[in-house]
């Protein structure tokens, strides 16, 4: 079993333009549809429709729409009492791919409804395989408590992956190798707040074919406690730095349409293949197939099985880690 959590969920409400964006003015929508949201979530559907056990665990009350659409949608989901209604997000996708978005902060969590949801979640630490703390945390939250349940999950056989950002991200970090998962998933832009390179040229390297610096700063992640770093990096690929060893992937030619959900169905997609046994090599190959899938898809569409092209990834994999170039610092 696969457990993820999403402290933030959302209703995910998905605005296809005729058009560019343009502000200020009146614009046709091709287009509306409506998802579950939030990281954790997007990581079990894309799960769940390629048939693996999972449950995912939100704060959300009975008759909550967020519940219910989980429920439609046939989800294992286990929602913890709250006093809010799961916020709504607002994605605008225009014709090119371009996507914007518009998410509400969400609605506090009380004390007991943390407490609640850690509660379910170390219960289930002996019988899952893999717990997923993903997403934003709602206000008021402290910026440590993913750090609180990596380390109250450390001592449990199941492995843990996070996928996070901003101040959570930085909070996590400050407590390494305490708090450092089995598995990371930042983004380029994430991994230059972990590690204080310059992300614009860590991205630009990455896009011109050089993925040496993303590399370099992955590895400084897992020296100080992190089981392996998975880095994506848009449509230049992604990395994946462990102890044992450094792959580079580069994404199959796409089409993009909407990048909302690419990085979870990436996450995802590592999973899959982890979770089958696969070789770091093959997690990788998953997550940057998955990854692609997502981004060719309108929306909020996940991705299933039948849409992910495993053969248009290439893997490389690199002996040693470059050192981090000074100017990137």
């Amino acid at each position: 079993m696969i457990v993820t959590l999403t402290a933030n969920p959302s209703i995910d409400r998905t605005v296809q333009l005729e058009q560019p964006l343009q502000r200020g003015s009146v614009l046709r929508a091709h287009s509306t549809r409506s998802d579950p949201g939030g990281k954790g979530v997007n990581v079990a559907r894309v799960l769940s429709a390629a048939k693996l056990e999972v449950l995912a665990i939100l704060p959300g009350n009975p008759g909550d729409p967020l519940l219910n659409t989980l429920a439609d949608g046939a989800i294992p989901h286990l929602g913890v009492a709250t006093e809010g209604l799961a916020r709504t997000n607002i994605t605008v996708a225009e014709p090119d791919g371009t996507t914007t978005k518009i998410n509400e902060p969400g609605a506090a969590l009380s004390g007991t409804t943390l407490d609640n949801l850690a509660r379910e979640l170390v219960s289930r630490a002996d019988v899952a395989s893999w717990i997923v703390l993903s997403g934003s945390i709602p206000p008021g939250v402290d910026p440590g408590w993913y750090g609180e349940l990596v380390a109250a999950l450390r001592d449990h056989p199941c492995k843990v992956a996070v996928d996070t950002s901003d101040a959570p991200l930085s909070a996590l970090a400050e407590n390494f190798p305490l708090t450092a998962p089995d598995l990371l998933k930042p983004n380029g832009e994430e991994l230059a707040q972990l590690t204080g390179v310059d992300g614009n040229a860590l991205e630009n390297a990455a896009q011109e074919g050089d993925p040496g610096p993303a590399i370099a700063a992955a590895t400084l992640l897992v020296e100080r406690g992190v089981g392996a770093v998975l880095a994506t990096l848009g449509a230049a690929g992604a990395v994946l730095v462990t102890a044992e060893g450094t792959w580079i992937a580069t994404a199959p030619p796409i089409v993009a349409v909407s990048t909302v959900g690419a990085g979870d169905s990436s996450l995802a997609g590592y999973i899959l293949a982890a979770t089958a046994g696969a070789d770091p090599g093959e997690c990788l190959r998953h997550a940057v197939a998955y990854g692609s899938a997502a981004a060719s898809l309108p929306g909020t569409t996940l991705p299933t099985p039948d849409q992910v092209d495993l053969a248009g990834v290439t893997i490389s994999s690199a002996t040693s880690a470059p050192a981090l170039p000074t100017e990137l610092a």
